[in-house]
């Protein structure tokens, strides 16, 4: 998946600055009980909770039942001893790209909704680190600032500014992912991101939650011209990995400071995030193929082997490039699993990773709507499954304006020994662009929400979905507006099981009370 740091967006800046708030920060409720009444105005400012609009008391708070914990069984995930604890390293929370949870999430109990502005700025990718503080890397009209938010309060703890925009480049601010989206926190609270200038900045967390900018590896000298970092890794070896849209890999030895690169095929870009396993592969996706690399005995990246894809023969409304739009996720020992940008159904294609097999193609399965499938988020690895939701549609903020959403879709898909098959399609859950998380605590898969509203009312929710029916069980109105527009942020859990979600003007957090 791609993270698009939302406070890029100008015109965001502008409704904004427009919208005033009419609820409180936090809100304890029941089911059965309606929202209260708004209180008095309050201007969006950093500090304050993300504008609530009178509108909020015109739509359903809530509509289901809590839900009871289910515990859905899963592969074990190898810790790296290089990242945070798994579930605290990374946008796609471990080192397999998994997307789950052990813990148990929101199960819709008295819930309690709490919000933080911090102005036009969006923490899209987060990690949390040993004291379960939120480390976010947050993307902002000014630059990128790494944060240390109080996971309970929101309140920013500390701040520090890794890299500044070019607002002069011309890149479309919509769609640019250069720096400032994917980074990693490993196992001493450091945080490694890419910044715009082609780099890869060190962060130290300190025990107070201060934060200091201890090392700068510049890497444009191994870049062609307009090239730039998207995402960063490291593998079991404890070295550093780097990739460049324009396909150029490298790897970093940081004690040494020994840089190797080497360049994919011309014209195959990289537009998504990595995953690593204990055997010493990184798995990525390009526009074109998936990939299994290996450092050689230099410690340069060698290409293990390549399997193209169905790149389809357009970019869908929805995507940003002709490809797929899924970082790789891993299951078990085995299998790593995508989705394509075939036409007219995407499928979810599962292959074999290990060295030394020579039928790699495990499955490959057509999913969602016919003539209006796309995905831009990584696939859920929820047990021996995969989770996929529908992106098609979305070509920006504007597509989820005036009552309007995106396609509506949300199909698993069982893994099993003799192939794969479609266990549910639910073809009325609507997630513009949310990266839906598993608990596996619990066996909900939450994502973040949307329906149309012929009143024109832009009403946002987090549902949480049966992972073993694919019925909803209950959703929780955030709020009416652009603000509350997630705008292709991930969901994520923290240690203790609250939720957490960026939006293009601050943070939210919801918890059982």
């Amino acid at each position: 998946m791609r993270v698009l740091p939302v406070a890029r967006l100008a015109a965001a800046a502008a409704v904004l600055a427009l919208v005033t708030s009419a609820t409180t920060s936090a809100r304890a409720d029941d089911p059965a009980v309606p929202a209260g009444p708004s209180l008095p105005p309050i201007p969006a400012l950093p500090g304050l909770p993300i504008p609530s609009l009178p509108t909020d008391l015109l739509v359903p708070h809530f509509e289901g039942t809590p839900a009871f914990k289910k515990p859905l069984a899963a592969p074990p995930v190898p810790q790296n001893p290089y990242l945070a604890t798994n579930g605290t390293s990374s946008m796609h929370d471990d080192p397999y790209s998994t997307d789950a949870y052990d813990v148990s999430g929101p199960l819709g109990r008295k819930l309690v909704l709490k919000s933080r502005s911090y102005g036009v700025r969006e923490c899209a990718t987060i990690a949390f680190d040993s004291r379960h503080r939120i480390v976010g890397l947050c993307g902002g009209l000014e630059g990128f600032t790494m944060m240390v938010i109080d996971p309970v309060t929101l309140g920013v703890v500390d701040e520090l500014r890794i890299s500044e925009r070019d607002l002069a480049s011309g890149a479309n601010p919509l769609t640019d992912i250069c720096g400032g989206t994917y980074f990693f926190l490993d196992a001493h609270d450091h945080a490694f991101a890419t910044t715009t200038d082609s780099g890869i900045a060190e962060v130290a967390v300190a025990g107070d939650g201060t934060l200091t900018r201890v090392h700068d590896w510049p890497m444009a000298s191994y870049l062609p011209e307009g090239d730039c970092l998207v995402a960063t890794g490291v593998d079991w070896a404890g070295r550093l990995w780097w990739f460049s849209q324009q396909g150029v890999v490298g790897t970093l030895d940081r004690a040494t400071g020994d840089v190797h690169a080497t360049r994919l095929p011309e014209g195959e870009g990289i537009f998504n995030s990595i995953s690593g396993d204990e055997t010493g592969g990184m798995y990525l996706v390009t526009t074109h193929a998936t990939y299994r690399m290996d450092a050689d005995a230099s410690g340069a990246p060698a290409v293990t082997w390549r399997i193209p894809y169905d790149r389809g023969t357009v970019t869908k409304p929805g995507q940003l490039s002709q490809g797929s739009g899924t970082s790789p996720t891993l299951i078990g020992k085995r299998w790593i699993a995508i989705a394509d940008n075939a036409e007219p159904r995407a499928n979810v294609v599962v292959y074999d990773r290990r060295k030394g097999v020579s039928d790699r193609l495990h499955c490959s399965v057509p999913v969602l709507a016919d003539g209006a499938s796309a995905t831009e988020n990584s696939l859920v690895a929820a047990g021996n499954s995969l989770i996929i939701e529908n992106n098609y549609g979305y070509a920006g903020v504007q597509s989820t304006l005036l009552g309007k959403s995106t396609t509506p879709g949300m199909a698993r898909v069982l893994v099993q020994a003799s192939g794969c098959r479609v266990a549910w399609t639910n073809s009325t859950v609507i997630a513009p662009t949310s990266v839906a998380k598993a608990s596996l605590g619990n066996g909900l898969v939450y994502a973040y929400t949307k329906p149309v509203r012929k009143d024109l009312i832009d009403a946002w929710y987090i549902s949480a979905i049966d992972i073993r029916t694919g019925k909803v069980r209950w959703s929780r109105l955030t709020g009416t507006g652009i603000q509350w527009n997630n705008h292709y942020a991930a969901i994520y859990l923290g240690p203790d099981g609250t939720l957490y979600v960026a939006t293009v003007a601050g943070l939210i957090r919801l918890a059982d009370g």
